[in-house]
């Protein structure tokens, strides 16, 4: 609950920079949508070829390289356009912490300018996504919890990335280290996150559920597709919202960390306490 209660407020806060900023929204939409399109460009040749059962122990090498071949490229091509249009989001973001009056074609600008470095820091991401994958697979069991907690560490070492890209435009590898050092100089050696956005967005999601379940209740076809599209439509917006909010909460702790001032609209304290010592 008190992680759910720091998560709400540091929502808050990133909602009143959104706030003044709306058309921002426009990001995570087209990001959604080539998401999409990635995901049924690949989907469709992987179902008809069997592609896409990961090789069991029977599987020869040739199968492995195939299987995981093709998964980095799914990889690379969803984390250059989450990481690209993430990176527009971070770029008004900070823009508007700053006290500028950022726009949509300011974001697009940046995240362009940066297309090189953006591509750079997908080919990491995409690289430790499958050798955390490789991992799981080889051991069901173990497997999944060792690189479910390399992938918790990694997340929180890499957090600062990408607006590391944005402001300082330092390469991956550098930006990795950099991020690091921020989050040690900032709150010390070993940290762990204190929010959790995804949980707050499930919770918000319910009632989406709710008015599916009463619609098919109703048993009737009319009161179903509207009751579906309704709730399709509430998860839709609030995942754009929480694509947004995500972004801007890290680059309000990126400019905390970097320069020790809070930027308008945050508090201090719960950006000291959004990353906390174990």
């Amino acid at each position: 609950m008190g992680k759910f209660s720091h998560t709400w407020s540091l929502m808050g806060a990133s909602w009143d920079v959104l706030k003044e900023d709306k058309e921002i929204l426009v990001f995570p939409l087209v990001s959604g949508i080539c998401c999409l399109l990635v995901m049924a460009s690949f989907a469709l040749p992987m179902f008809l070829t069997g592609a896409w059962r990961p090789p069991g122990g029977e599987a020869t090498t040739a199968d492995a390289v195939e299987y995981y071949g093709i998964l980095f490229l799914f990889y690379f091509c969803n984390y250059f356009i989450i990481v690209f249009f993430n990176s527009a989001i971070i770029a008004c973001a900070v823009i508007r912490m700053e006290g500028g009056d950022p726009t949509v074609g300011d974001g697009f600008r940046a995240a362009f300018s940066r297309i090189a470095l953006i591509a750079g820091w997908a080919l990491v991401s995409a690289t430790v996504g499958v050798v955390l994958r490789i991992i799981e697979d080889r051991s069901k069991w173990v497997g999944r919890i060792v690189a479910g907690l390399l992938g918790i560490a990694w997340g929180v070492v890499s957090f600062l990335v990408v607006p590391i890209l944005v402001v300082e435009k330092k390469r991956p590898i550098t930006a990795v280290k950099e991020s690091a050092a921020l989050l040690k100089k900032t709150w010390g050696e070993q940290i762990i996150g204190n929010f959790s956005f995804g949980l707050v967005f499930f919770l918000l999601s319910i009632p989406a559920f709710v008015v599916i379940f009463l619609g098919v209740l109703t048993a009737s076809p009319a009161a179903i597709i509207a009751c579906v599209g309704l709730g399709v439509l509430y998860i839709v917006l609030l995942a754009l919202i929480q694509s947004a909010l995500q972004a801007i909460f890290q680059a309000a702790v990126y400019l905390y960390a970097r320069d020790g001032r809070t930027p308008p609209g945050f508090d201090s304290r719960l950006l000291m306490d959004s990353m906390i010592q174990k």
